[in-house]
């Protein structure tokens, strides 16, 4: 497949700390060296592509807006640090009711980003706090990084030790592991 490479990003445990349907804007945190390495992608002209399950919109937990107002607050932190997202994709749907291809780990987030970044899946980047997040790589190519940080759950630790699963303790290693395979 021809296209650019990219770094498909989680976002609660990723980029911000993960506050269990985080509703408030009061409440974003970004994680230690999460706007570097954004920044870092961005000073290369690689797309940061964030997709997010926000169950908390189908379980009624929190609306549209709240998540709105969320991401609006995200994204004036990382300006504040030189670093942008490029686009994000978020899945509203709650686990166990009707099956959809958009939450993760699903692949119609992904496909929707592929097809509208003229993206190479193959040459990108796969990186998130849940086994949900890097499972796709398997199926779209490219390259799975898990972080191993305090959201990570111990199951999702061991399949991704079984599964030869490349891990990082921080967004900004997982970032720097993937700058270094890619070509000058």
């Amino acid at each position: 497949m021809t296209g650019r490479p990219a770094a498909f990003l989680d976002r609660d445990g990723t980029i911000i700390r993960d506050a269990n349907y985080v509703r408030d804007p009061r409440d974003v945190e970004l994680l230690p060296g999460a706007a570097a390495a954004i920044h870092r992608l961005n000073e290369r002209g690689l797309p940061a592509i964030v997709l997010t399950n926000q169950s908390g919109i189908g379980r009624g937990l929190l609306t549209l807006d709240d998540y709105a107002a969320v991401r609006a607050r995200l994204d004036e932190l990382l300006a504040s640090e030189n670093a942008h997202i490029t686009a994000t994709y978020m899945c509203p749907h709650a686990p166990g009711g009707d099956p959809c291809e958009c939450r993760k780990p699903g692949l119609g987030m992904y496909k929707q980003a592929i097809a509208e970044h003229g993206l190479d899946p193959a040459a990108s980047v796969y990186i998130g706090d849940r086994w949900r997040d890097v499972v796709p790589a398997d199926a779209l190519g490219g390259l799975g990084i898990m972080l191993d940080v305090d959201s990570t759950p111990h199951e999702d630790r061991k399949r991704a030790r079984a599964a030869g699963i490349a891990t990082a303790t921080s967004l900004d290693e997982a970032i720097k592991q993937f700058l270094a395979m890619l070509p000058a």
